[in-house]
């Protein structure tokens, strides 16, 4: 009782800031290694390196501003998260709306210009809103969606979303929210057969959702995406061009990796379209090999186990539920990456949390880990760990 007592004290989480900081170090530097070119000088020293690579001088711009998100983030009111969770949301689902009035490439509307070449990705901030309102939406009751009032109150906070971002073409960011509604109702105590329906009904839905934009020609390129994934040989020159490329690279890199900033390395020659932003793990494997690719992945494990830490000993039913869906937003996004990098997922342009060249993505991951300490840090001191709360499934996963 006392050891849990203990571990359910307020604090600032400093693992969790290292974790999350140490990506985002070696990221820049990684980025550094994709966007080498053959213009570039490889016998110049690293600092010259970063400087001389314009996407790692924007990533370098986008970390020195992630401590002042943090800090923001993390001392904000206590309750104030809370309290304007609806505001967020739905300025957010505004903002996701008003990006589809824009030009795409390739059938996305996902980015807006803001100053100087630079763009700002709305659907990156509205799955952290999404999260807080569908948080403090489960954390009314004990047994959210037990009433009809209720099912359909949860179901519309994912379907509003979900209209905007798939009239923005931006199939990754919702299968992402999905992923992460999933998980927040299955810790959030909704019934497992009403969730089974949900997966079920899912399925069929994003089924029809492509076979409805094959039917009317305007997602023929998802389409080969698919089947590239079944068929990579075929569509080796064109749809599976990319993930083939990356498989190479990935593999030629060995054990240790052929290292960076080489002469006629895969990365230099850019054979593989996009690998400082979403195909950013292919760069890391062959520049640093497998023992590379490990280490970045237990990195990433230490950093989703942290979060499940820190939500089994918050008492509080909103910070609990929270925490759990940045969890899963992460866990999605770095399955998905990395499994489309190596061949076992299709192509989703989702990016590698930290890692992936980009302001919006670094500057939302970063907002996420000030939100998990915001809540570590207000934690209530004065209840006991026994007080009847929300029991995480039963804390991972005994019934209650």
């Amino acid at each position: 009782m006392l050891s849990e007592n203990r571990r359910s004290n307020a604090h600032v989480d400093w693992p969790l800031i290292i974790l999350a900081f140490a990506l985002a170090i070696f990221g820049v530097l990684a980025i550094s290694v994709a966007s080498f070119s053959t213009t570039s000088d490889s016998s110049a020293p690293l600092l010259n390196q970063i400087v001389n690579s314009t996407y790692s001088m924007r990533q370098t711009i986008f970390l020195l501003l992630a401590p002042i998100v943090v800090i923001v983030m993390m001392v904000l009111p206590s309750g104030m998260l809370k309290r304007r969770a609806n505001l967020f949301y739905y300025i957010s689902i505004g903002m996701l709306f008003v990006v589809t009035l824009t030009n795409g490439a390739e059938g996305v509307k996902a980015w807006v210009d803001i100053l100087w070449d630079y763009t700002i990705q709305p659907s990156e901030f509205a799955k952290i809103f999404f999260i807080l309102m569908l948080a403090k939406t489960l954390a009314k009751t004990d047994r959210p969606m037990s009433n009809r009032k209720e099912f359909i109150q949860i179901i519309l906070l994912l379907v509003w979303p979900a209209i905007a971002i798939m009239s923005q073409g931006e199939m990754g960011t919702l299968i992402v929210m999905v992923f992460i509604f999933a998980v927040m109702l299955f810790f959030g105590n909704v019934s497992l057969k009403l969730l089974g329906t949900f997966l079920a009904i899912g399925i069929i839905a994003i089924a029809a959702i492509y076979f409805f934009s094959v039917a009317s020609g305007i997602d023929d390129y998802r389409l080969n995406r698919i089947l590239a994934f079944f068929n990579p040989e075929f569509y080796s020159q064109n749809a599976a061009y990319q993930q083939s490329q990356s498989k190479l690279a990935i593999g030629s890199g060995g054990l240790h990796g052929i290292g960076m900033y080489v002469d006629g390395a895969i990365y230099q020659l850019n054979y593989v379209p996009a690998d400082w932003t979403d195909f950013i793990f292919s760069s890391i494997g062959e520049a640093y090999g497998f023992i590379g690719c490990i280490a970045i992945t237990i990195t990433y494990m230490l950093l989703i186990l942290r979060m499940l830490y820190l939500a089994a000993y918050t008492k509080d039913r909103f910070g609990q539920l929270v925490i759990i869906g940045v969890m899963a937003m992460f866990l999605y996004h770095i399955f998905q990456n990395i499994a489309m990098t190596i061949g076992l997922m299709p192509i989703t342009g989702i990016p590698l949390p930290f890692l992936s060249y980009g302001g919006s993505n670094m500057i939302s991951n970063m907002a996420c880990i000030g939100i998990v300490l915001n809540i570590t840090k207000n934690r209530s001191l004065a209840q006991s760990f026994e007080t009847p709360q929300m029991s995480l499934r039963g804390r991972y996963f005994g019934e209650t």
